[in-house]
């Protein structure tokens, strides 16, 4: 965090400039379908700005596609195999990442097809969702928002992390879920997210964001 200096802005405007960025961005793989991740905590709520920047895209002529890892948790049975607060399974199993490399990020290759798969689990319902495909056409983004993003080598374009300190981390999560908090911490301390991301977003006062970037 230090080496970064961070500038106040606003979320409008944080979603335009991202949205002008990403208009210049060749995926170095040769793919037609640049891939970015919005990656944070729950509390954090990367799917907003993913959100911000679809619609600032969309008012700029391009398409894009707006895809949270919430759409594919792995069933019940599965994520509360050990007990509803196990932060290793919270970390490590919640997610189901074959998934999204076969569903979504595999159609996206240089070679693929552009059909993704929006969602595959409801996890309310505890049942698959049956969306359906969904054909990005070529230029389209792919914006995978959610946590834990940074640690998959998913073949990414451009990162954005969407930072909270400790302590708004805790404030801005219900207590329910504060037996997840260890998981983000372990996080921090073995891939380093706020270093790693090619743009760094810090959120802890929500009404008055700063970034670099």
């Amino acid at each position: 965090m230090g080496r970064v200096r961070l500038e106040a802005i606003t979320w409008d405007r944080l979603g335009d400039l991202l949205a002008e960025r990403l208009l210049d961005l060749e995926p170095a793989d040769g793919s037609p379908w640049p891939r970015v991740a919005f990656d944070g905590a729950p509390a954090a709520r990367p799917g907003d700005l993913a959100q911000r920047v679809s619609e600032a895209l969309r008012v700029r002529g391009r398409s894009s596609l707006v895809v949270g890892t919430d759409g594919f948790l792995r069933p019940a049975s599965v994520r509360l195999e050990y007990g509803h607060r196990d932060v290793e399974a919270y970390y490590s199993g919640w997610y189901d990442t074959g998934a999204l490399w076969r569903e979504v990020f595999g159609p996206l290759d240089a070679d693929g097809d552009g059909r993704v798969l929006p969602d595959l689990w409801d996890p309310a319902a505890d049942r698959a969702t049956r969306s359906p495909y969904v054909q990005l056409p070529p230029g389209g983004f792919l914006l995978l928002h959610g946590p834990f993003l940074l640690r998959h080598w998913f073949p990414l374009d451009l990162s954005v992390h969407v930072l909270l300190s400790p302590g708004a981390l805790r404030r801005r999560t219900p207590e329910a879920e504060h037996w997840t908090l260890p998981a983000f911490e372990r996080y921090e301390q073995e891939t380093d997210p706020a270093g790693t991301a090619d743009v760094l977003v810090r959120a802890d006062d929500p009404r008055h964001p700063a970034w670099g970037g």
